[in-house]
């Protein structure tokens, strides 16, 4: 069995971060030249590593799949960046950014992890201002915060409803001025196909360059992964189509642990599916929910009227009715799993009743259109170029869809999985989260890990190693992983079968939306795992990939990582089918809190509220390959130990 040690330095909390990284053994300039990092990925978590390592004097390679780093899907993030500067003078502080994310994640995130990303959160802000990244501001030049789901205070910064984009900018300027004096070397168009490792460590990747389908090999003396989350293997999700999990499943088979692979982010803000001919989904940022009331009528017969013509007195306020401390403002778990539940009543909205109101009339009246557009303009403007309807006039329609995923590799204090060598960041990892992300993390989370823990602690890492023994990229493992790239392609490209790869991507993620979605149950659990392993059968006999291995082949592409995604979607059946409690984003119908219980007896929590067991659960799930896809994998586990907080019932009331 893997070993799962989280490193977790000794001392108090507050204490811990700064004192590790004194400990930490350093490399000397003239020393970090002669080491070479291999970073897969370059979003927010990636371009900042990157660029950070290269800074540092590290020769740093940097592969993307994409024409440009540009690309990455870190540009989709709206609604802001959070940090604990206390800018509004509301009471926020480090420990409170620390508690709001571990009570926001339902207490299933590592105590240590989640107060350094606090602690660290107050300079990712000075840092993205030294790069010029347009933050608002308010009329006298200060940096302006908003608030966000699963906080009190406001302590949200942000760029309009593009705050992504202009981060991503930023961490792709410093990325490219490494490129331009040769810390960094680019490598675009390429995507890591395998993981590399000798001796136990992790020593380098196989990369297919999909313009030319040239297979190659590629050593060094770590191996960096900040490729995102896996999100689409629902295939209708709020990700980029392009969003996949191959770099981080390969590294799977290849020994590291995945950590809570069940635990996925349904956010509450979406645009309603339309229809089955959709390939994604378009998120409505939760910034919006500052300003705008969630609502569904009281009776169903009024659900097809059009929302004017409904009576204030007939409209069902019903997160302000249910979480009144928070309101429209509660965390996004809580809030996707309240809009299901009215849906379910019969009192969803739209030609498929999965639908509620997110209503702006009340904020239009307090502040007037142009405030209102000055804040949500461009998210106005898209939403009416998706609907062709005017978000001003007449409420959004949103419903909740797939956004995030807190599970991934597993990763110590120090970044590095259980394979020595291999340090993941940003969405790739599970660490930061828990079982739900509160919004405006995710930015925080890729850019404190890129640009502020990664270079402080790879050092202890490299320090161990040799750059002079680093394996030539001609050695039997080298070898051995590119004959498995080769041999999976020619496998696709063999088969003769009837179905494209887009095909079995629809079918798998109906499954896994119906029986590992919003609300799972052991039955819907015990058959997903069967019917997913007989759709990964079929898939092996049936699927027909065009084209060829040397070509630009967008099908091959596509078939390597639908084939990852059916054994993702079976891990994750199993993970959730494991997990016997209702926790963050992961709700076991057989585990909510009912009208008897003493929690809602005291008004801390409403009934079907989720029904944490700390007794049995309170620890990271570890997933550990065992040779094949159809044997069952190993579950490690890691005790999650709170030294600083007390797990409690999670109220938003």
């Amino acid at each position: 069995m893997a070993t799962l040690n989280s490193n977790v330095p000794a001392g108090p909390l507050a204490q811990k971060w700064e004192h590790h990284k004194f400990s930490t053994k350093l490399i000397n300039p003239a020393n970090k030249r002669k080491y070479k990092i291999i970073v897969v990925g370059a979003g927010l978590a990636g371009a900042s590593a990157s660029a950070s390592l290269a800074e540092l004097g590290y020769e740093v390679h940097n592969f993307v799949f994409h024409d440009s780093p540009r690309r990455a899907h870190s540009v989709a993030a709206q609604g802001g960046i959070n940090a604990a500067k206390n800018y509004q003078n509301d009471g926020d502080s480090v420990h409170r950014l620390f508690y709001d994310t571990i009570k926001g994640g339902d207490f299933r995130a590592r105590e240590s992890n989640v107060h350094r990303l606090a602690e660290v959160s107050v300079n990712i802000i000075d840092q993205c201002v030294a790069q010029g990244v347009p933050f608002a501001r308010e009329y006298g030049g200060l940096l302006d915060n908003r608030s966000f789901g699963g906080a009190q205070v406001s302590r949200t910064f942000y760029a309009r409803g593009q705050t992504g984009q202009q981060l991503l900018l930023g961490a792709y300027s410093a990325l490219c001025k490494m490129i331009g004096n040769g810390g960094v070397k680019s490598y675009t168009h390429s995507e890591m196909l395998d993981l590399v490792v000798v001796d136990g460590h992790a020593k380098g990747i196989i990369v297919r360059n999909l313009q030319t389908g040239e297979i190659t090999r590629h050593n060094s003396d770590a191996v960096v992964l900040a490729t995102g989350g896996y999100g689409n293997v629902y295939n209708l999700s709020t990700y980029a189509r392009g969003a996949n999990v191959t770099a981080s499943w390969r590294a799977y088979k290849r020994g590291a642990c995945f950590g809570n692979p069940c635990y996925t982010q349904i956010h509450p803000t979406c645009i309603p599916v339309s229809g089955d001919y959709q390939s994604k989904l378009t998120l409505m940022s939760e910034s919006l929910r500052n300003d705008g009331r969630v609502w569904v009528p009281k009776k169903k017969e009024d659900c097809k009227k059009r929302p004017q013509d409904i009576a204030e007195a007939d409209r069902d306020y019903y997160l302000e009715r249910m979480y009144t401390a928070f309101g429209n403002l509660a965390p996004r778990d809580i809030a996707s799993r309240a809009a299901k539940t009215v849906c379910d009543e019969g009192r969803g909205i739209g030609e498929t009743g999965l639908g509620v109101y997110l209503d702006f009339s009340d904020a239009i009246q307090r502040l007037g259109e142009a405030k209102v557009r000055e804040r949500y303009g461009n998210l106005f403007a898209m939403y009416h170029e998706i609907t062709n309807e005017n978000a001003y006039e007449t409420p959004m329609r949103i419903y909740p869809a797939v956004h995030y995923t807190m599970g991934g590799l597993w990763v110590d204090y120090n970044l590095m999985s259980n394979v020595p060598g291999l340090f993941v960041l940003g969405e790739a990892n599970f660490s930061d989260h828990g079982a739900n992300r509160l919004g405006a993390s995710a930015l925080m989370q890729g850019l404190s890990d890129g640009y502020f823990v990664l270079p402080a602690t790879i050092s202890g890492y490299l320090a161990t190693q040799n750059p002079a023994k680093r394996p030539a990229a001609d050695t039997a493992a080298f070898k051995e992983a590119e004959e498995n790239v080769q041999n999976i392609t020619k496998r696709l490209l063999g088969n003769k079968g009837q179905r494209t790869p887009d095909s079995f991507h629809k079918q798998l993620g109906k499954l896994m939306w119906e029986h590992c979605g919003m609300a799972r149950n052991k039955a819907g659990l015990e058959k997903g795992i069967k019917v997913i392993g007989e759709l990964r059968e079929e898939y092996w006999k049936n699927v027909s990939v065009l084209g060829e291995a040397a070509d630009w082949n967008q099908s091959l592409e596509r078939a390597g990582r639908i084939a990852d995604f059916i054994e993702l979607g079976e891990l994750m059946c199993r993970d959730a089918l494991m997990r016997e409690e209702s926790c963050g984003g992961h709700f076991r119908e057989e585990y909510q809190y009912t009208k008897d219980d003493p929690e809602t007896k005291q008004g801390l929590v409403n009934p079907g509220d989720v029904k944490r067991r700390d007794d049995a659960f309170a620890y990271v799930a570890g997933w550990e390959y065992c040779g094949a896809p159809d044997k069952a994998p190993i579950l490690n586990k890691e005790p999650l130990v709170y030294e600083e907080v007390h797990m409690s019932t999670r109220s938003y009331k």
